[in-house]
């Protein structure tokens, strides 16, 4: 990963294959995946701020489920 400093969320434990996030010196936000370091997504704080209350809401819940299992 780049000489950025990257922070892990707690909720990983000690897996290895974990998101990391960095806020640039340009006021951007980069995410990585720990087993792809070389492919980084670079978003806005405004737009990264929109994902997470969408994530809290339950809006992408369905990109977690496993396929065949229904609902409960």
């Amino acid at each position: 990963m780049s000489a950025h400093t990257w922070q892990k969320s707690s909720f990983s434990g000690e897996a290895a294959n974990c998101i990391h996030i960095a806020a640039a010196d340009d006021g951007s936000i980069k995410l990585v995946e720990s087993d792809s370091p070389d492919i980084i997504v670079t978003t806005t704080p405004e737009k990264l701020k929109a994902f997470i209350l969408g994530i809290k809401a339950g809006e992408f819940d369905h990109f977690a489920k496993e396929p065949g299992v229904p609902d409960s």
